[in-house]
């Protein structure tokens, strides 16, 4: 009695795309992940100025809505709260034309306050105006 039948030998095949797919993202990720040092393989001496310092005018106007609706522009408290007075505030800190203005108002000033800052930011047709806000504590 023969009670081993008849195995056909089978081909035994590793699949090689699987691993060649995953070699592939990784050297991917690392090339994607890799700084480069641009450091210039040239050594020179760069030639010296003098030190003098030059007074750079500020690169954005910032404008400060405390929680009692007190308007400050770059730190300096405005005499009211009238429109008029801030946007000759506001006139008189663009020295070089249309600067960027940065609103940050406290949490709980007035609605009217922020309202206000934004009306006269529009009639003064200021293209540049970001509200500074912070992230919750999670």
């Amino acid at each position: 009695m023969n009670f081993h039948g008849k195995n056909p030998e089978e081909d035994v095949n590793i699949n090689l795309t699987p691993l060649i797919d995953v070699v592939f993202l990784l050297l991917i990720f690392f090339m994607v992940s890799t700084t480069f040092d641009t450091t210039s393989q040239l050594k020179i001496r760069l030639p010296e100025a003098s030190r003098s310092q030059v007074a750079q005018p500020p690169q954005k106007v910032n404008l400060l809505i405390d929680a009692k609706g007190n308007f400050y522009v770059n730190s300096r408290e405005l005499t009211n709260r009238k429109s008029a007075t801030l946007k000759a505030a506001l006139e008189r800190s663009m020295t070089d034309g249309k600067l960027p203005i940065v609103i940050q108002s406290d949490a709980a000033s007035p609605v009217q306050s922020l309202v206000t800052a934004m009306d006269v930011v529009g009639k003064l047709g200021l293209p540049q105006v970001s509200v500074a806000t912070t992230r919750p504590i999670e």
